[in-house]
C-alpha cells in the first residue's frame, strides 16, 4: 500500500504544479503591462546599483592595480638637488625608486600648449614604481629620441604610438622626439586634474633638451613595508632633508585625485539606487497585495481542489517573486555589462555585484512574501470579493459635500480612501520616486549654476595667459590692451610643505592683497592685507584649522605663514588649495608671475579674444580657456535622466495597482451610479478622480520633502568631497511647477485608460 502511495502522492504533486503554471500564466497574460513594468522598474534599480557601486570601487581601482602592477611607491619627494642622505635607511623604507633628474618644459600639439615634467628614466625599467606599458614599448637606448608618454597626458593630447612630440625647454629651443610607448603610472593622478603631464626620456636626450642643472629637479620615490607609517616616514624626511625638499605627495593624494569623479557621479547613482529600491519593493508589495485582493475567489477554488496554504502561498510568490527578479536579472546584465563595456571587464569588481544581486533579491521576495502569505490563508470556500470597507466617509469628502463640489468629484474623493492602507501605500509609493526626482532636478540645477556662473566656482577668469617666448612685461600689456579684457590678475602656482602634515598642498597665488582676484568666499571674508589668505574646505579639514587660525607652510624652503580669513568654494584638487595674493609670496616665487588671469567683460567670446592675443603676439603666447567643473560632470545629465525614467516606471507600476483596485472594488457601484443617472463621462471622472487624489497628494507630498532636503544633501557632498557647502541649488519654481503638472498630467492619462474603458462597458446589476 505504501509503494503505491507515493506514485500516487508524486502524481498529485506533478498536476497540482502543472495546475499553478497554467494558472500564473494565465494570470501574467492578463495583466502584461504592469508585468512589464515591475520588470523593467526593477531592472532599472539593479542596473543603477551595480553601476554606482562599480563607481565607488572604481574610485580607488585604478589606483590600486596600478599601484599593484607597477610596485609603486607610497611616498614621492622632489628636492633642488640629488638627495645626499641614504633615504632608505630610514626606518619604515623598503625599496627607494631613484633619484631622477625632472625638468620643465612646454608641449607643443596641434596649436596647443601644454606643460610637461620630462623626466630622465633607464631603458632597464626600476624594480620599484616602473611605469606600466600600454601601448608601444618602454624606452631604448637604440631609439634616443624615443619619449614614454603618461596615458591621460596622451590622451589629452591626442598622441598615438609613432606620433611627434615636440618639447620648448625653458631656453626656448625646440625639441622633436617620438612618442614610442604610452604608459600609466600610479604616482601621479590623471590629467588635466593634476599638472603637469608627465612624459619619461633617456637621461643622454633629458641633458639635450636641459643641459642646465639648475633648472631641474629631482625625484625620488620611497616604497614602505607598511602603508600606514606613510605619516611618520613623510615627516622624517621633511626634517633630514630640510630646504632642499620641494614638495612631497603621499600615496592617499595620488587615490583621491584619480577617484574625484567617479566617487561624485557613484555617489548619486547609489543614492537612488537605494532609495529606487525601497520604492521599487514598495511597488511589488502593492501590486501583490492589489492582485491577492482580485484573486480572493481564484485561490478560494484552488484551497477547494486541495492546495494547501502553503502550496497557494508558494503559487503567490513565484509569480509575483518571478517578475522582480526577472527584472533583477535583466538589471545586472545590463549594469555590468555598461560598465564592463566603459571601464574594462576587470574593472567590475564581482564582490559587490553579487551582494547587490542578493541583497535585491531578499528585497524581492519580502515584498512579495506578506502579501502571499496572506493569500494563503485564503478560506477554501468559494466568496464573494471582498467588498470594501463602508459605511463612513472620509474628511476629504466630506469637505467635498460642503464646498458643493459636482457629484461625479465627490464620489471620486469618497473612494479615494476606501482602503486606507493601499490608498498610503500608493501616495507614499509616487511620493518617493518624485522626491527623488525633485533632488536629481536640484543636482541638475547645481549644474547649470556651475555653468551660467563659472565665478561661483573659481572661475572668474575665462582665459589664461603665458608668457611663452615674450617677456612677462610684454605679455601683461597685450592682455591689457585687448578691448574685450576687463581685468588682468598676476598669478603663480606654487607647492607648499605642510610641515605638521609632511605632505604638499597647492597655494594659488593671482592677483594682490589690494587688488584680488574674485575668489567665491562662502564663509568668513576676502583677504585685503598681505598675510592673509582664503582656502577651501579640503584644506581646512587636511590642517584641522578653523577660519581666524594661523597657518605656517613652506614654499621652497621660505615660510609662509598666513591667517585663514575665508573658505572658498574650490572644485579642484578636493578642495586641498590655498589662495592668496600674488605679494604674499616671496619675490622669488611670485617674480616674475607664471601666468595672468584674464577676467573678460559682460558678452565677450572667449574664443574670438584668444584669437586675437596670438595673432598679436605672433603665436608666442600661450593662452588657455578655463575648464569648468560642470564640463567635466556632463555625464551627471544623461544619468539623471536615466534614473528618472526608471524613477517614473515605478511610479506608473504603483498607479496601475491602484487603479485595478479601484476599479475592482467599485465593479458593482458602477452599475450602480449609471442607474443613477450618470453618464459615462460622469462615471470616468468618479473613477479618475479616485485615482487622482492619490497621485496629487503623494505627488506634492514628495516635491515638498525634495525641495526641502536637496539643497543640504548637495551641501553635504560637496562637504565631504572637499569642494565646501554652498554649491547646492534647488530646482526653479517653474522647473519645479512644469515637473508636478507634467508628473499629475502622465499620472492621470494613465489613469484615465482603464477608467474609460470601465465607465463604457455594460455592467449587469447583480445581488453580492
Amino acid at each position: 500500500m505504501r509503494e503505491r502511495a507515493l506514485p500516487a502522492a508524486r502524481a498529485a504533486a506533478v498536476s497540482a504544479a502543472l495546475a499553478g503554471s497554467r494558472w500564473i500564466k494565465a494570470d501574467l497574460r492578463a495583466r502584461k503591462g504592469q508585468a512589464v513594468l515591475t520588470v523593467l522598474a526593477v531592472a532599472g534599480i539593479v542596473a543603477a546599483l551595480i553601476t554606482a557601486a562599480t563607481l565607488l570601487e572604481d574610485g580607488t581601482n585604478p589606483w590600486r592595480s596600478l599601484f599593484a602592477q607597477t610596485d609603486g611607491a607610497h611616498v614621492w619627494l622632489y628636492t633642488k638637488d640629488s638627495p645626499r642622505v641614504a633615504l632608505n635607511g630610514i626606518d619604515g623604507v623598503s625599496q627607494t625608486a631613484g633619484p631622477y633628474r625632472s625638468a620643465p618644459v612646454t608641449v607643443a600639439q596641434d596649436g596647443k600648449k601644454e606643460p610637461a615634467a620630462l623626466r630622465g628614466m633607464p631603458a632597464t625599467p626600476p624594480q620599484v614604481a616602473h611605469p606600466l606599458v600600454a601601448e608601444g614599448k618602454w624606452l631604448d637606448a637604440a631609439q634616443p629620441d624615443g619619449v614614454v608618454v603618461e596615458r591621460s597626458f596622451a590622451t589629452s593630447l591626442r598622441l598615438r604610438v609613432g606620433a611627434p612630440f615636440t618639447v620648448i625647454a625653458l631656453d626656448g629651443k625646440r625639441h622633436t622626439l617620438y612618442v614610442r610607448g604610452i604608459a600609466d603610472s600610479a604616482e601621479q593622478g590623471f590629467y588635466p586634474q593634476w599638472t603637469p603631464g608627465l612624459a619619461y626620456v633617456l637621461p643622454t636626450m633629458l641633458d639635450r633638451v636641459e643641459p642646465m642643472l639648475g633648472r631641474s629637479e629631482w625625484v625620488t620615490g620611497l616604497r614602505l613595508a607598511d602603508p600606514d607609517a606613510t605619516q611618520v616616514v613623510s615627516q622624517r624626511v621633511v626634517v633630514m632633508l630640510e630646504d632642499e625638499l620641494q614638495r612631497v605627495y603621499t600615496w592617499r593624494e595620488v587615490r583621491a585625485a584619480m577617484e574625484l569623479d567617479n566617487r561624485l557621479l557613484g555617489t548619486l547613482l547609489a543614492l537612488f539606487g537605494v532609495v529606487g529600491l525601497v520604492a521599487a519593493a514598495l511597488a511589488l508589495a502593492n501590486a501583490a497585495g492589489g492582485r491577492v485582493l482580485g484573486q480572493l475567489r481564484d485561490l478560494a477554488t484552488l484551497k477547494s481542489m486541495g492546495f494547501t496554504r502553503g502550496q497557494v502561498a508558494l503559487l503567490l510568490l513565484v509569480e509575483h517573486g518571478a517578475l522582480g527578479l526577472l527584472g533583477l536579472a535583466l538589471g545586472a546584465v545590463a549594469g555590468w555589462g555598461v560598465m564592463a563595456l566603459v571601464l574594462g571587464a576587470t574593472s567590475v569588481a564581482p564582490v559587490p555585484v553579487l551582494a547587490i544581486i542578493g541583497g535585491t533579491a531578499l528585497v524581492v521576495l519580502a515584498a512579495v512574501g506578506l502579501p502571499a502569505w496572506r493569500g494563503g490563508r485564503t478560506p477554501p470556500i468559494p466568496a464573494a470579493p471582498a467588498a470594501p470597507p463602508r459605511g463612513h466617509l472620509s474628511r476629504l469628502a466630506r469637505i467635498a459635500l460642503l464646498v458643493r463640489l459636482p457629484p461625479a468629484l465627490v464620489l471620486g474623493t469618497r473612494d479615494a480612501f476606501t482602503r486606507r492602507t493601499p490608498a498610503f501605500l500608493t501616495a507614499f509609493g509616487l511620493a518617493v520616486p518624485m522626491m527623488m526626482t525633485t533632488i536629481g532636478l536640484g543636482v541638475w540645477a547645481t549644474l547649470d549654476d556651475f555653468a551660467d556662473h563659472p565665478e561661483q566656482v573659481g572661475q572668474h577668469a575665462s582665459l589664461y595667459v603665458r608668457a611663452g617666448k615674450l617677456e612677462p612685461a610684454d605679455a601683461e600689456r597685450l592682455a591689457e590692451q585687448d578691448r574685450d579684457v576687463a581685468a588682468v590678475y598676476p598669478g603663480a602656482d606654487v607647492n607648499a610643505l605642510a610641515p605638521g602634515e609632511a605632505r604638499s598642498v597647492r597655494v594659488r597665488a593671482i592677483g594682490s592683497s589690494t587688488t584680488p582676484y574674485p575668489f567665491p568666499v562662502v564663509e568668513g571674508r576676502m583677504y585685503g592685507r598681505q598675510g592673509e589668505a582664503v582656502a577651501g574646505q579640503g584644506l581646512l579639514d587636511l590642517l584641522g584649522v578653523k577660519i581666524g587660525d594661523r597657518v605656517r607652510l613652506t614654499v621652497g624652503g621660505t615660510p609662509l605663514i598666513v591667517r585663514i580669513v575665508g573658505r572658498t568654494v574650490e572644485p579642484d584638487l578636493d578642495g586641498e588649495v590655498l589662495s592668496v595674493g600674488l605679494d604674499s609670496l616671496a619675490a622669488k616665487d611670485a617674480l616674475p608671475p607664471e601666468f595672468y588671469a584674464l577676467a573678460l567683460k559682460p558678452g565677450a567670446d572667449r574664443t574670438e579674444v584668444r584669437g586675437r592675443l596670438l595673432a598679436e603676439s605672433a603665436e608666442s603666447l600661450d593662452v588657455q580657456a578655463a575648464v569648468n567643473p560642470a564640463d567635466r560632470l556632463a555625464i551627471i545629465r544623461v544619468v539623471i535622466v536615466a534614473l528618472i525614467a526608471v524613477l517614473t516606471l515605478i511610479g506608473l507600476a504603483n498607479l496601475l495597482t491602484a487603479s485595478a483596485l479601484g476599479l475592482r472594488d467599485h465593479a458593482f457601484d458602477l452599475a450602480v451610479l449609471k442607474a443613477m443617472g450618470l453618464t459615462p463621462r460622469q462615471v470616468m471622472a468618479t473613477l479618475v478622480m479616485g485615482t487622482g487624489l492619490l497621485v496629487v497628494l503623494g505627488v506634492g507630498a514628495g516635491a515638498a520633502a525634495g525641495m526641502s532636503v536637496v539643497k543640504g544633501l548637495i551641501d553635504l557632498q560637496g562637504h565631504t568631497s572637499g569642494v565646501g557647502a554652498g554649491i547646492g541649488r534647488a530646482p526653479s519654481a517653474l522647473t519645479l511647477a512644469v515637473a508636478v503638472v507634467a508628473a499629475v498630467g502622465t499620472a492621470l492619462a494613465v489613469a484615465l485608460i482603464p477608467a474609460r474603458r470601465a465607465a463604457r462597458a455594460q455592467v449587469p446589476v447583480t445581488s453580492r
